[in-house]
């Protein structure tokens, strides 16, 4: 890639309100931003689109093989997994199965698909980052689908930072666990809410991009707490 090209980056959920605004902070700085999603993103340089599947190897054949096809040998600078959802309910729900189904596919599915990525189109020095949650570095008996799904993303992160994980040589991953996202459908949902306690997505979009140009990017493996108190946000690691 020749050095006055474009920097490149990667957004897996560049359709959802943290990955939209992710998609328009790095344009802002002109990178070429790939989204990866279930619907495209306009804004976005150049689309994946997932086709819905129960089937998880369907899924992530169908993603590496239309990245692939997208970037050809061209390598990333970074590779962002901003996916995710949530859902509650203790292990008697009536809806424990489905809602753990559905925290597995958008959490762990788009991040295992991410992190492959990683190892295909990651630059040497490049960066990928993982969503965990604050709230599953402990019991969450009220969310334990979405408990599980996270923590699984916490290991996967921490076993990427390990030698021999398959991730190109001096990349880091990352893995940012957010408490309340400052979202719309979280505003619509939680009407009121304390806000001042809800991280703002531009904050998120700021320290991605500051970690992806290599400022104040944490140590591989590092797990960060994203805690916003009146407002003010501080990333504290684990």
């Amino acid at each position: 890639m020749a050095a006055a090209e474009a920097r490149r980056v990667i957004i897996y959920g560049g359709k959802g309100a943290l990955g939209s605004a992710c998609v328009q902070y790095f344009k802002s700085k002109q990178w070429w931003v790939a989204s990866i999603d279930l619907a495209s993103n306009q804004e976005a340089s150049a689309n994946v689109v997932v086709k819905p599947t129960e089937s998880f190897t369907e899924q992530a054949e169908q993603v590496t093989a239309d990245v692939s096809a997208l970037l050809g040998d061209d390598r990333v600078d970074a590779i962002l997994c901003v996916a995710g959802g949530w859902a509650g309910g203790s292990a008697k729900a009536k809806a424990l199965y489905k809602n753990s189904d559905l925290m597995w596919k958008q959490s762990v599915w788009t991040s295992t698909i991410a992190s492959h990525l990683a190892t295909k189109h990651l630059r040497e020095g490049g960066l990928l980052t993982l969503t965990g949650a604050k709230a599953s570095l402990e019991g969450t008996p009220g969310m334990i689908g979405y408990g599980m799904a996270k923590a699984a993303v916490h290991h996967l992160c921490q076993s990427l930072a390990q030698t021999n994980s398959g991730l190109p040589k001096g990349a880091d991953a990352v893995a940012i666990l957010p408490v309340t996202l400052d979202t719309p459908m979280n505003r619509k949902f939680m009407p009121d809410a304390d806000v001042t306690s809800w991280t703002p997505l531009d904050y998120v979009a700021e320290m991605l991009y500051s970690w992806a140009v290599e400022e104040n990017r944490p140590v591989s493996g590092t797990l960060m707490q994203l805690i916003t108190t009146h407002s003010q946000t501080q990333a504290v690691p684990t």
